[in-house]
């Protein structure tokens, strides 16, 4: 649980680290953009590297990467739709779709 927990708090500051420049700093030149991006990965990574070496044990390596995406789309589409006024598309879904069948094939016995 803790590294799914953990994931999922990566997944915020990776998400704004690599989306919120589009709406907050739209005008600042692209190399202000890059500094506050990487101030803010710099929480993502240490929140995401702990997470990769708690859950290592108990999931393997694709396992872990495959509940790293899903974690991100379950995070990026609020963030896409709330926070950048993205309309909901069933895109959305279809890929959460492709994602359910990744799980279903990386998690099988």
């Amino acid at each position: 649980m803790r590294t799914i927990v953990l994931l999922m708090l990566s997944n915020v500051f990776m998400t704004f680290a690599w989306y919120a420049h589009l709406k907050n700093l739209r005008t600042a030149p692209w190399y202000v953009a890059v500094m506050v991006s990487w101030g803010v990965a710099f929480f993502e990574y240490m929140l995401q590297v702990p997470a990769n070496r708690a859950g290592y044990g108990t999931f393997n390596l694709g396992q872990l990467k495959i509940l790293q995406e899903v974690i991100a789309l379950s995070v990026f589409v609020p963030f896409a739709v709330f926070y950048m006024g993205t309309p909901l598309k069933l895109n959305y879904l279809w890929a959460g779709c492709c994602l359910a069948g990744a799980v279903f094939f990386i998690f099988r016995g």
